[in-house]
């Protein structure tokens, strides 16, 4: 395996930047090609055969593309698939729901998750970390709220407060933020929770992961080159949209056509 190899990271669109922003922080060295599914489009409402489906043909790109790891950035997508992935391909790959369980569980307090409908209704959260209490709760208007721009807005603050506001009074003490869009959210959602609740961005925690395993493996680059961006639709949007998750501009964007991601065959 060439150690110089990009690292392949896909999400259903735009929130995956956020684990992206946090890979590149902890791993500045390395370089990207990072895949935003922005065609099909929250994968948070999909069957968990369609997301497990469109993952494996996320993923069968990015191999075509030359990688040594991949990241399944998007929560969704690591509940459904990130196991099918791990058997599937012989390079490292690393989800975002497990380095944020792993760390969950060293908090001995009540805890709370928020996520997509569909990352809930998988109940990796709540598999994981039994026999232990936990709170789980749907936040389905927070990824609209985001990619309006709508970080400090009044609406966004009442949907904090109506969404959360059960977790609060049941008085948790940490919170895992189970979606990429809701690390934009997190400073209205420790000023609404209160200090004293500890809130974990799992793209961090899922970047020391991979840090973990690429100096484990011996991966670690030496050279670092240009990244990549690929989506199934809207470039533009994307390059204009991106910058808001990723907190720099991206200065192209390539359009992928649809009939490189009809194949999902992955093999050894």
């Amino acid at each position: 395996m060439d150690k110089d190899l990009p690292i392949g990271v896909f999400d259903s669109g735009f929130g995956g930047l956020t684990v992206l922003r946090a890979l590149k922080s902890v791993l500045p060295s390395e370089s990207f090609i990072y895949f935003g599914d922005t065609a099909r489009l929250p994968y948070g409402s999909k069957s968990g055969e369609t997301i497990l489906r469109y993952s494996l043909e996320n993923a069968a790109f990015l191999v075509k593309e030359g990688i040594k790891a991949l990241v399944v950035a998007c929560h969704t997508a690591s509940s459904f698939a990130l196991r099918a992935l791990q058997e599937s391909l012989s390079i490292p790959v690393i989800g975002v729901t497990v380095p944020a369980i792993q760390q969950m569980k060293k908090f001995p307090g009540k805890k709370g998750v928020i996520a997509t409908r569909a990352t809930i209704s998988s109940g990796t959260y709540q598999s994981m970390l039994q026999p232990e209490a936990i709170e789980v709760i749907a936040c389905p208007l927070f990824v609209p709220l985001v990619e309006e721009g709508w970080m400090d807005h009044p609406i966004t603050h009442l949907v904090i407060h109506e969404y959360l506001q059960p977790l609060k009074d049941k008085g948790i003490e940490v919170l895992l933020l189970g979606c990429t869009h809701y690390p934009l959210l997190k400073e209205g959602i420790q000023r609404f929770l209160g200090p004293q609740v500890a809130i974990l961005d799992p793209g961090s925690l899922c970047a020391e992961a991979l840090k973990k395993v690429l100096i484990e493996t011996d991966l670690l680059s030496s050279e670092r080159k240009s990244d990549r961006y690929f989506v199934s639709d809207g470039p533009e949007q994307f390059r204009r949209f991106g910058p808001t998750f990723l907190g720099y501009p991206i200065s192209e964007v390539m359009a992928l056509p649809s009939t490189d991601l009809l194949s999902d065959r992955i093999f050894r």
